[in-house]
């Protein structure tokens, strides 16, 4: 591609690694394109953002297709995972230590099974509280590490899909096709009430992005490798 591409515009799709932050994979992919091209200045973001323990598929838009980036977050998305049942976490996630145990000795694969139904269609979410989203000019996580309490409303959202497809124990593998602004942690919270136990997401891949799917991203690596080469 030529410096001309990318001021154009192109769609980069990017397999996120674990522990990088999306905004880290954006300042990244830009700096090496400039670097490669001698470029000054260019327009590089993304379209949804990716916790830092979730892998998987992140579309990088440089040049004029930043324009196309409130489209391409409109899209349905595809993720897959493991909730771990009988504890959760402030986070909902790994990222903070397990607060609470529960038991889990009542809890059958059917009842597993059905009570992915309760979720499909149009429900009520409540975000988790260490998440991004701002709450009177302040990002929600920052309102959690401080220990302040902050009321939180729900939001509707969409789930077309919510499959199990391996139970091991407390760990449990699941697909999900949801709606723009669906949180997978808050559905791991939420699963594990409809259980009368706990839950938390303890793997997280996004493998689709509307028709677009991770089996055709690649590592930040191979991209920044593919832009030396040319």
């Amino acid at each position: 591609m030529t410096t001309e591409d990318f001021q154009a515009g192109q769609v980069l799709l990017i397999d996120k690694p674990l522990t990088w932050t999306s905004f880290q994979a954006v300042n990244k992919l830009r700096w090496e394109i400039r670097q490669a091209y001698n470029i000054k200045k260019i327009k590089v973001g993304h379209a949804g953002t990716l916790d830092p323990l979730a892998t998987g598929l992140l579309i990088i838009c440089t040049g004029k297709m930043t324009k196309q980036i409130n489209t391409f977050q409109g899209q349905d998305k595809e993720y897959t995972g493991t909730f771990v049942l009988g504890s959760t976490t402030p986070s909902y996630d790994l990222e903070s230590e397990i607060d609470q145990t529960f038991p889990t000795e009542h809890i059958s694969e059917e009842n597993i099974h059905n009570a992915t139904k309760q979720f499909i269609g149009e429900i009520d979410q409540f975000p988790p509280v260490f998440s991004a989203l701002k709450k009177d000019g302040k990002r929600l996580y920052e309102y959690a590490r401080a220990g302040e309490a902050v009321e939180i409303q729900s939001r509707k959202v969409s789930i077309s899909t919510f499959e199990i497809n391996k139970i091991d124990g407390n760990n449990v593998e699941f697909r999900v096709i949801c709606s723009k602004g669906t949180y997978i942690r808050s559905l791991a919270h939420d699963f594990g009430k409809a259980l009368n136990s706990g839950a938390h997401l303890s793997v997280l891949r996004r493998t689709k992005i509307g028709d677009y799917d991770v089996k055709n991203a690649v590592s930040p690596e191979d991209f920044i490798s593919s832009l030396s080469s040319e």
